[in-house]
C-alpha cells in the first residue's frame, strides 16, 4: 500500500486554538519588556496603561460614545456573570441555548439566580428559532457559538422598540465581525478571543439602557466585590474609565495594549473583519472539496467565521478516539495544535479563523488534514 507522501509546505504558524487564540503575527515577548511589572495597580502610570488599553479597544470595537465599557476580573465569564447577577430580576428571562456556554448561561439565571428563565435551546450546529424572541424579555445569547460553530446570521431578531435588554457575550464575534451595537445593551469578550491577548481580563460594554437599569434597579440578591457594578447610587461610574475592579496581571494589559496596536496599525475594525472572512474563506474552500468533512453548521447563513466547526462525514471516525488521533499526528508534525473539538460538543475539528491567523496558514493546512486522514482510514 502507498503511504501517503507528507505535504512539502508547512503552516508558519500553528496555532489555530479557538482559545486562547493564536497572537498577533510579528508577536514576541520581548514585546513587553517595559511592562510595568511589580507597580501597584493603581499607580498613576499602571492606571495611564488601563486608559490607553480601554481608549484604544473603544476605538478599534467602534463602540458607541454613550456606551461605558469596563474592565472586570474572570474574563468573558467574570464579564458574564456580571451582567447576570446584576441586571436580571426585573423583568422575565430568555436564554439563547445552542452552544455549551448558552448552556451555561441558561443554566446560571435558572439555578444560581434563581429565576424562571425560558430557555430557548437547540442542538450543536444548529440555531434556535428566534421567532420566539419576545420583546418585552431580557435576553440572554452568544453572538458567536464558539464551541458549537453557529452564530447569529444577524440583529434582525432584535426587536429595536424592545423594552427587555440583550446581554451579548460576543467572545469570539468581537474584533471579528460586525456587531450590531444598536440592537445590543451589554456586550461581553475576553481578549484570550478577540485578538489572541492573553486570559484575565474581560471586557463589558454598556448600552445607556444598561445603565439606567443599573442606576434604578437594586438586585435582590448579594453580588460578590468582583462582580459588582453598582455603588450606593447605581451605576459604579468609575468603571467606564477602565478602572479595575480588583489586581489584574499587568503583564496581560500590555499584552492586549500591543494586540490592539498591531489591529490599529492594519487599519483596524474593517482590516479585522477581512483578515477573518478572508481565512473562513480558505477553510470553506477546502471543506467543499473534502468529502470526509463537513461544517458542524448545516445552514451557511449561520456558520460561525471565526470559530468553526467541522464534523467527520463517516460515523465511524466521528468518535473522541479518532479525532485524538487525527489531531495527534498533526501536533506530532508541528503543523497544527489543539483543533479538537471543545469537549462538550460532538467529535470532530475546530479551526480558530480570526484575524490574527494568517490566510496562507489556513491554505497550508488543508492538505495536512488531507495526509492526517489518508494515514488512519488509507
Amino acid at each position: 500500500m502507498t503511504r501517503p507522501a507528507k505535504p512539502l509546505l508547512q503552516p508558519t504558524r500553528p496555532w489555530f486554538s479557538s482559545g486562547p487564540t493564536a497572537k498577533p503575527p510579528g508577536w514576541q515577548l520581548s514585546g513587553l519588556s517595559d511592562a510595568l511589572m511589580g507597580r501597584n495597580i493603581r499607580a498613576p502610570e499602571v492606571m495611564e496603561r488601563f486608559s490607553q488599553a480601554h481608549a484604544l479597544t473603544r476605538a478599534i470595537l467602534e463602540v458607541p460614545a454613550s456606551y461605558a465599557l469596563c474592565f472586570l476580573p474572570a474574563s468573558d465569564t467574570g464579564a458574564v456573570e456580571a451582567a447576570l447577577w446584576n441586571l436580571l430580576g426585573e423583568r422575565p428571562v430568555q436564554v439563547l441555548a445552542y452552544e455549551n456556554f448558552g448552556k451555561l448561561w441558561a443554566s446560571d439565571v435558572r439555578e444560581h439566580l434563581g429565576l424562571e428563565a425560558e430557555v430557548l435551546d437547540a442542538s450543536y450546529g444548529r440555531m434556535p428559532d428566534l421567532s420566539r424572541v419576545r420583546t418585552d424579555h431580557d435576553l440572554v445569547f452568544a453572538w458567536n457559538g464558539t464551541t458549537s460553530g453557529v452564530r447569529v446570521p444577524d440583529a434582525d431578531f432584535i426587536d429595536p422598540k424592545r423594552s427587555g435588554l440583550t446581554i451579548c457575550d460576543a467572545t469570539s464575534a468581537a474584533f471579528c465581525m460586525p456587531l450590531a451595537w444598536d440592537r445590543l445593551d451589554v456586550v461581553t469578550f475576553s481578549f484570550q478571543k478577540a485578538l489572541g491577548g492573553d486570559a484575565g481580563i474581560g471586557a463589558l460594554v454598556l448600552s445607556p439602557r444598561a445603565i439606567e437599569r443599573l442606576d434604578r434597579f437594586v438586585p435582590p440578591r448579594p453580588i460578590p466585590k468582583v462582580l459588582r457594578l453598582r455603588g450606593p447610587d447605581g451605576f459604579d461610574r468609575n468603571l467606564a474609565s477602565g478602572a479595575p475592579i480588583n489586581t489584574y496581571s499587568i503583564l496581560t494589559l500590555e499584552d492586549w495594549i500591543a494586540a490592539l496596536r498591531w489591529a490599529d496599525g492594519i487599519g483596524g475594525l474593517p482590516a479585522l473583519i477581512r483578515r477573518t472572512r478572508a481565512n473562513f474563506d480558505a477553510l470553506s474552500g477546502w471543506v467543499e472539496a473534502t468529502p470526509w468533512i463537513d461544517f458542524l453548521a448545516q445552514d451557511p447563513a449561520s456558520r460561525s467565521e471565526t470559530s468553526v466547526c467541522l464534523a467527520f462525514t463517516d460515523p465511524q471516525a466521528a468518535t473522541r478516539a479518532f479525532v485524538g488521533d487525527f489531531c495527534e499526528r498533526l501536533s506530532a508534525e508541528g503543523v497544527a495544535f489543539d483543533l479538537e473539538s471543545h469537549r462538550a460538543a460532538p467529535p470532530g475539528l475546530r479551526i480558530w479563523c480570526g484575524a490574527t491567523v494568517e490566510t496562507s496558514d489556513i491554505q497550508a493546512l488543508g492538505p495536512w488534514l488531507d495526509w492526517a486522514w489518508a494515514k488512519l482510514t488509507g
